[in-house]
């Protein structure tokens, strides 16, 4: 699988086709030869889909309850980084190799500790014409210095002590040499002298015990000269450069201590890239560190990085409206969808391949697809592609059912070498919602929000076989449908409970008094229950009726104001 793969995911609160057309649509790919596809979910998943996933030998798709860009997806990951300990010529090595404005300063468990710009580098080399001894400063080792020369030692004293050092070139008569060191005002013992085979200076120089002598050009050094350093306690370094090059490159030695800018600016990977580009429109941080919690650097990022395209693709199975996507999905790009429920409103930033046809279920569409392209599925993805069928259309009994449905089941139960009325059995058996869940669960298990013209409502199904678990459960159910319908501002929210042996509905309803007073279905409850016989699809058969409803109310006058917070619970939705 490639790094960035595309995920295959259904709605949110999964049912059994979501998950199993995901598994499938992923298999169909590999089988193809597209890699880089991996089914996901944005919901838990339920006894019923355990029981399907454990008959066919799939594991349950990866969990994404969130893909909003977030600074991690565009941060760049492969950081190059230095310790602060290095020297400048390090660190501009670095900048020259990797092509890199900044470098953050790391400690050796990679904690960030500030950071070194290319900025801050030219200025500190910049001449300081107002201060000439500023100029020859360097701070450093001999360790240092002899590694950024790339220079043969000959005898060195103390070579890791970091010291504050001056920088002279031996360029003038012998006579004048020493004068001129002492107008300085520098201690000889503070005091690197570059010279090339002047042997009358690099005595001199030893002579007035200087902290180092370099000797340019790898010119040879009598023994002589080599004894005096010795006995003087002087550094005898040898420098392949000529005397400018290594008077530089000396002052590149200066250890990056000095020059860290400890006032770094960092953030979260997690923070989102919306919340972060109106900070950065305003800021004038050349990057910033991407640090966890304990600070260790996990990235960088600068303002050119919020402009990158996000990885991030989608292929949405069994949905196509954004308000049951995964969240965040608006900002990702969705390559391509596959479903065979109402048209919704949803956006793409350029063509995608829509697959929408009106079968009862996306198992279906894509085990057609796996039969147009001449591939056989494996038994097991034939399996996972027969539960998706059998589960949303009741094992055909649904008013969603067509007879396309049914030649694909009886195809895949070939394949797969499985009894369609056996596996119904086995996959409606697996344990009731209710009973296996919290009240809250059991109403969030396979909900959807829907959207009609500016008004927000939800629709919950649950299939049972027979009532006899919903009953006693009733009231709490009706309490955390009102909980629903508070939290996410509805107009109204429902649940339709299905008994799967009869094929008969009840219609559990909290929400306004002028929609629950037109629905026609006889109440069985304190007109919050209705008897709904027959009503067994909540897409072909409840929505278009609930849209009637919301016309007819439209129709009169009587809708809330688009967009509006539900009302508070009245007489006719009280328990």
């Amino acid at each position: 699988m490639s790094a960035s793969p595309t995920y295959i995911i259904g709605h949110k609160n999964p049912d059994a086709d979501a998950i199993c057309s995901a598994i499938a649509y992923a298999a169909l790919k590999e089988a193809k030869g597209e890699t880089g596809y991996a089914p996901a979910r944005c919901g838990n998943s339920n006894a019923r889909i355990d029981t399907i996933l454990a008959r066919f030998h799939q594991p349950l798709p990866i969990y994404l309850s969130d893909v909003t860009p977030r600074v991690r997806d565009v941060m760049v990951r492969n950081v190059v980084s230095i310790c602060q300990s290095a020297t400048c010529a390090e660190a501009l090595e670095l900048i020259d190799q990797y092509d890199v404005r900044i470098l953050p300063v790391v400690t050796e468990d990679n904690r960030v500790i500030g950071t070194v710009s290319i900025f801050q580098l030219g200025s500190f080399f910049v001449p300081h014409m107002r201060e000439p001894r500023e100029m020859r400063k360097v701070f450093t080792s001999l360790t240092h210095i002899s590694r950024a020369l790339k220079a043969h030692t000959l005898h060195v004293d103390r070579p890791d002590l970091a010291e504050e050092l001056f920088v002279r070139v031996g360029a003038m008569d012998v006579k004048s040499f020493g004068k001129v060191s002492a107008g300085e005002g520098v201690p000889m013992e503070k005091t690197i002298i570059i010279v090339g085979d002047r042997r009358d200076i690099q005595m001199r120089s030893i002579e007035l015990g200087v902290r180092a002598l370099v000797v340019t050009g790898n010119l040879p050094v009598e023994d002589s000269i080599v004894q005096a350093a010795k006995t003087n306690g002087v550094a005898l370094i040898v420098s392949p450069l000529d005397s400018a090059t290594t008077a530089w490159v000396i002052r590149s030695a200066t250890t990056l201590d000095r020059l860290v800018d400890r006032k770094f600016a960092s953030l979260s990977g997690d923070i989102r890239l919306g919340d972060l580009r109106k900070k950065l429109a305003t800021s004038t941080v050349a990057a910033y560190m991407v640090v966890n919690d304990e600070g260790k650097l996990q990235g960088i990022l600068t303002k050119t990085d919020v402009l990158k395209p996000v990885k991030t693709r989608l292929v949405l199975v069994d949905h196509n409206e954004m308000s049951q996507a995964v969240s965040g999905a608006d900002q990702v790009t969705i390559v391509e969808i596959i479903d065979h429920h109402r048209l919704g409103s949803l956006n793409t930033q350029q063509p995608i391949l829509f697959i929408n046809e009106p079968v009862g279920s996306t198992c279906t569409i894509i085990a057609d697809l796996f039969r147009r392209e001449g591939i056989v599925p494996s038994p097991d993805i034939a399996g996972i592609m027969m539960s998706g069928i059998i589960s949303d259309t009741l094992h055909l009994n649904s008013p969603t059912t067509t007879e396309k449905d049914g030649v694909i089941l009886s195809w895949l139960a070939k394949i797969a070498s499985v009894d369609s009325r056996e596996l119904a059995n086995e996959i409606f058996s697996s344990g009731s919602v209710i009973l296996a869940n919290s009240p809250d669960k059991v109403i969030r298990s396979d909900f959807k929000i829907y959207e009609e013209d500016g008004i927000r409502f939800a629709v919950s199904q649950i299939e049972e076989l027979g009532f006899g678990n919903f009953w006693p459960h009733s009231r709490d159910l009706a309490k955390a449908l009102q909980t629903l319908r508070d939290d996410e501002a509805l107009l109204f929210a429902c649940v339709l409970v299905t008994d799967i042996n009869t094929q008969n509905s009840l219609l559990l309803v909290k929400g306004e008094a002028e929609f629950i007073n037109r629905i026609n279905y006889p109440s069985v409850q304190k007109d919050e229950i209705f008897d709904m016989p027959g009503v067994v699809s909540r897409k072909k058969q409840l929505i278009p009726y609930i849209g009637g409803i919301l016309k007819e109310m439209q129709t009169y006058g009587v809708m809330p104001t688009p967009g509006a917070s539900a009302a508070p619970f009245d007489k006719a939705a009280s328990s």
